[in-house]
């Protein structure tokens, strides 16, 4: 630019020293042509320098530009570094957070509380107590998951008033379609005590589960499962809390479930054989259909036994909003020095019905698993809806024993608003012969009624 203004100067100055040009060019107008020409480059001097004083700006602010890009690009890169590291890492919520990690790593929460309220009615000549009762029949929480080498555990405690009890705790190995167990679970007593309790029927199971001491034991079992066969057994002591003793016992159960079509089939059987230590007793009774009363009219009192042998059959269908089941078992006791070996029998028949359009009882590997309304409370829906009818029988008389007969009329009203809840009304007529609290006539032939509601939630 400075050239330009120097180059003008230099003809203005020619111009006026040459008296020859001079002549023929008007001196003033060229000099006034030069100043506007002058101004204009001085103009442009000055634009261009601030052309360059912006582009110089411009590129300091493109370098920081570039240098925050490449601070990103490697901020993006150790993200994408962590999140691939922790890919493996995965949280799902199935009623509670279920966490699996990295190399078969899994952990998940469990938990459920029930509580029961109702009454029970007997004969006032038989002096029971009887009315309003009420308790939390379940609270339990626990953790269940997956370890590495296809391991797996489950412990769960049972807060019972202000008793603490373990009913799950055991680590298992499976492998192809065998699973195997050590630790206290079930030994495989049949179709409705294998049920968990959150998807049962009524208020509570079948009356021979509880009357023959069905619960879980601490042993070591072995299961094979396939999409439609079930071999299960195992060898096991006693239940955790009266250990330390010597019984110990064998178990076994086989189902064969098939599926045809949109009907689910089941068809089991089961044994059962446990050795008494020397000098121990066993006892049959049961409550009126609810646990909420610890009041039994049926009960054999304490018996003299070395030795305890059971079988069992079960059958069941599903199709479609209907279901119908069944169970018959029988209870031998061994008893040193009688004359006769008392065999008891437990039974039961039941039809159910949804009410609510696709819902339909579920079913999963050998038993009864839980309702999945199809249009749940909460996504536009009003849950599930079902009535179920039962006939249960509980026969305690035989071989010079008499415990009494108990028969017993059930219907219940289950309402499934998610899956993770539930409400039941549950009602019974229980009629009883040979009863152990007769009425002041000393008549033993008389009927019980009860009434129950339950109120449920698990994750």
């Amino acid at each position: 630019m400075n050239r330009i203004l120097m180059c003008g100067a230099s003809i203005a100055a020619i111009c006026t020293s040459t008296p020859a040009l001079a002549q023929d060019v008007d001196a003033a107008a060229v000099l006034e042509e030069l100043a506007a020409m002058r101004a204009e480059m001085a103009a442009m001097a000055n634009r261009i320098e601030s052309l360059e004083s912006e582009l110089e700006t411009a590129q300091q602010v493109a370098a920081q530009a570039n240098a925050a890009a490449a601070a990103a690009s490697e901020s993006a890169a150790a993200a994408s570094e962590s999140a691939a590291a922790a890919g493996d890492t995965q949280i799902a919520f199935k009623g509670a957070p279920e966490i699996k990690g990295e190399s078969g790593w899994s952990f998940k929460p469990r938990g459920r509380l029930q509580y029961d309220a109702g009454f029970v009615s007997s004969p006032d000549s038989t002096g029971r107590p009887d009315g309003f009762g009420n308790e939390v029949r379940r609270a339990r929480l626990g953790v269940q998951g997956d370890m590495p080498g296809g391991f797996g555990y489950k412990f769960e405690l049972d807060f019972d008033g202000t008793d603490v009890a373990i009913t799950d705790g055991f680590l298992s190995y499976a492998t192809g379609d065998v699973e195997f167990v050590i630790g206290q679970h079930n030994n495989f007593q049949g179709l409705e005590e294998l049920t968990s309790s959150l998807s049962i029927s009524h208020m509570e199971r079948a009356a021979f589960t509880d009357a023959f001491g069905f619960e879980r034991r601490v042993g070591a079992s072995a299961t094979y499962a396939n999409d439609a066969v079930l071999v299960q057994g195992g060898l096991f002591t006693d239940a955790v809390d009266d250990l330390s003793n010597k019984n110990w016992g064998v178990d076994g159960r086989v189902v064969y479930f098939p599926k045809l079509g949109e009907t689910q089939l089941h068809f089991g059987g089961s044994v059962h054989y446990t050795d008494l230590e020397s000098g121990m007793t066993v006892r049959y009774r049961q409550r009126p259909a609810v646990h909420f009363t610890s009041e039994r009219f049926i009960n054999t009192g304490n018996l003299g036994a070395s030795s305890e042998f059971g079988f069992g059959g079960e059958v069941a269908i599903v199709h479609g909003p209907f279901h119908a089941t069944g169970e018959a078992f029988w209870q031998n006791v061994d008893r040193p020095g009688a004359l006769t070996d008392p065999t008891f029998f437990g039974g039961y028949v039941e039809v159910g019905l949804f009410l609510t359009e696709g819902d339909s009882r579920g079913y999963k590997g050998g038993k009864f698993d839980r309702i999945k309304p199809g249009s749940p409370v909460g996504e536009g829906g009003a849950g599930a809806v079902q009535v179920n009818v039962r006939y249960d029988r509980l026969d305690l008389n035989d071989g010079g024993i008499i415990g009494g007969t108990q028969d017993a009329f059930l219907a219940s009203l289950i309402w499934s608003p998610t899956d993770w809840t539930r409400f039941m009304l549950g009602y019974a007529h229980l009629k009883y012969e040979d009863a152990v609290h007769p009425t002041a006539g000393g008549d033993t032939s008389y009927s019980v009624d009860s009434l129950g509601v339950r109120a449920q939630i698990d994750f």
